[in-house]
């Protein structure tokens, strides 16, 4: 399966689910090899970004563990592989304790989960899935048991970290939220409103605290330092130095989440496009 070097990040609620084959569309036109959408989706909302194109890889970032039954995933994914062959990967997570009230041991939750995916009827094989991970054991267990990783708020120097854990071979493809449009003030307001929400999430809070980042950094909507490296915003041609930036740590694909424009961001990745694919 090829993804490219670079893909996009978005989900249904930034999109309007009536507009994702039009956003997949437009996101082949340009060059880029993965659409990944993201927002605990079901598996089967990615089947309109598969109808509207002819290469384009659907990914997910990421189905929830506590919205699924492992073999009910695994249908879904057959499904859809007989349909459209070879251009599915499927990403799977394990969310955040602010978000699930039955959240419990992440390890051993997604470890049981991918379990009951390998005991289905029709399981999604190894390499067509791939884990969101941050920590060392999650990123482990990504290297066992699936593609790769894909992390997500994370600086370049967690992809460093992340590739040496995982070794040479496994996937891994850091998710990179960037503001290119509107003015300095409207790009920036667009990567602290953004910032604000993460940075309320212990898991991830934990991670840039383990890569760098001090109290001081994470507070609030972060500090300057943070959002330079972890939410770049500015010209496409300085944002994506920093999104090059992780692939220099050993990143083999990017998933780049344009931020500050309402429905599909056409501007937002017909710039990056520019610069980051030719």
């Amino acid at each position: 399966m090829d993804l490219g070097t670079f893909g996009v990040w978005t989900s249904t609620a930034a999109l309007g689910e009536d507009n994702l084959g039009e956003a997949a569309a437009l996101v082949e036109r340009l060059g880029y090899g993965t659409f990944w959408l993201g927002g605990s989706p079901r598996l089967t909302q990615v089947r309109p970004l598969l109808e509207a194109t002819d290469r384009l890889i659907a990914a997910t970032s990421i189905v929830n563990v506590w919205k699924y039954e492992p073999a009910d995933l695994a249908a879904e994914y057959g499904a859809l592989e007989r349909d459209f062959p070879g251009r599915l990967l499927v990403g799977i997570g394990i969310g955040h304790p602010e978000a699930t009230s039955e959240y419990r041991t992440p390890l051993t939750v997604m470890q049981e989960f991918v379990d009951g995916v390998d005991a289905a009827a029709e399981p999604i094989p190894r390499e067509r899935r791939c884990l969101a991970a941050l920590g060392p054991r999650m990123l482990a267990l990504s290297k066992e048991r699936s593609l790769g990783a894909i992390p997500y708020f994370t600086p370049a120097a967690h992809t460093a970290a992340a590739r040496a854990a995982l070794g040479d071979g496994p996937l891994l493809a850091p998710e990179v939220a960037v503001a290119v449009t509107g003015d300095a003030s409207e790009r920036r307001a667009a990567v602290r409103t953004y910032a604000e929400r993460y940075l309320g999430l212990r898991n991830y809070v934990r991670n840039l605290l383990r890569h760098g980042f001090e109290e001081g950094d994470v507070a609030g909507s972060g500090s300057e330092r943070l959002l330079d490296a972890v939410v770049p915003h500015g010209s496409a041609a300085d944002v994506a130095a920093t999104i090059r930036a992780h692939l220099d740590a050993g990143a083999d694909h990017v998933a780049v989440q344009a931020l500050g424009e309402p429905g599909v961001p056409e501007r937002g990745w017909t710039a990056l496009a520019r610069e980051l694919i030719g």
